[in-house]
């Protein structure tokens, strides 16, 4: 069965801007040819690829809650 023309995405070359200003070229359905792509998250900055620390937010006990019913079921953790 033949594809229509019109079910793919039209892929091109846009500019991704890092949040240091570091740009480059790649190919993307985002905008159209030439569109500028700013990021606020990237891998420079983003404690996902960079192993920044995280807090997690105790927002009505609820982590203190889980902590006592589920804090002794890990494996070599706290106990």
């Amino acid at each position: 069965m033949a594809r229509k023309a019109t079910e793919h995405p039209d892929y091109h070359f846009i500019k991704v801007v890092m949040t240091n200003g570091t740009e480059y070229q790649t190919r993307s359905t985002y905008g159209k040819e030439g569109d500028t792509l700013n990021l606020d998250i990237d891998p420079n900055t983003h404690p996902a690829w960079t192993g920044g620390t995280q807090q997690l937010l105790d927002r009505g006990g609820r982590v203190s809650r889980f902590n006592s019913r589920f804090g002794g079921l890990g494996l070599g953790g706290k106990k």
